[in-house]
């Protein structure tokens, strides 16, 4: 497969964080977004949640009236979540599975088991013009699922693949990203485009832009801690360059072995 560009996805709902923390208006998600923009970002994402913790409302709406980029609005799949995004249009929309108890979201959707409550959701965001992709585990059964639900994307969760090289426990990393690479495969056969998400940093993103499945990495919180030492701009270039350097690495390596064929 040859080696399609690779877009990057900077996630500011931690900048709405710090300002919930203290209240006011300062930090600003929207501020922290065009700086994204300029420093090499492709798209914005934001996950409004329900209990409103980080995004709000109004930051939606001034992120789709004043953005130059494409908006992906991180959603649950319920009825208000689903009319916020049938109102305000964004360019995409990332179904997760959402608890008020979790700090992040802590796994994929089982899509597998809730396909009679997805597939109408995903049919009307479709039918609305939004580009809509399921946030999923690295598992057969889910990508199968997510493509008779006609989800047009996927968002694979690299969680644990990025937790098991942070701490050291190669096995199971090594098995992690076997079924990463094996899930990529699998979801772009079956025509779903492929992103993937959730706990990158410079070295996993770098490896993961190996993958040519793979169009679009969507990263945040590592970002936003890189930003106290470096600023956001600095920490958004470099990722930029990690990803340019694991696709640069895929086509060499293409190279070689259309030269060796």
């Amino acid at each position: 497969m040859s080696a399609p560009p690779i877009r990057l996805g900077i996630n500011i709902d931690h900048v709405a964080t710090l300002r919930n923390a203290r209240g006011g208006f300062h930090p600003d998600p929207l501020r922290a977004a065009k700086l994204a923009v300029e420093a090499g970002a492709d798209n914005i994402t934001a996950h409004l949640r329900e209990d409103r913790r980080h995004i709000r409302d109004d930051d939606i709406a001034r992120l789709i009236a004043e953005l130059d980029c494409p908006l992906n609005l991180e959603m649950a799949a319920t009825p208000e979540m689903q009319a916020i995004a049938l109102k305000t249009k964004p360019h995409a929309a990332c179904i997760v599975p959402e608890k008020r108890t979790e700090r992040t979201t802590e796994g994929g959707l089982d899509v597998a088991a809730q396909h009679n409550a997805l597939a109408p959701v995903i049919a009307e965001l479709v039918d609305a013009g939004i580009q809509v992709s399921l946030f999923i585990a690295a598992e057969r059964r889910q990508i199968e699922a997510a493509s008779r639900i006609k989800a047009p994307a996927i968002e694979i969760h690299v969680g644990a693949w990025c937790d098991a090289l942070a701490q050291g426990r190669k096995s199971e990393a090594d098995a992690e990203w076997r079924a990463i690479k094996e899930s990529a495969t699998l979801a772009r056969g079956l025509g779903l485009e492929v992103h993937a998400g959730h706990g990158l940093d410079y070295e996993t993103a770098e490896t993961i832009s190996t993958l040519p499945e793979i169009v679009e990495l969507n990263i945040g919180h590592y970002l936003m801690g890189e930003a106290v030492f470096v600023g956001l701009g600095d920490s958004i270039r470099r990722m930029r360059a990690a990803m340019d350097r694991g696709r640069q690495a895929l086509r060499e390596s293409a190279r070689e072995k259309a030269d060796h064929a």
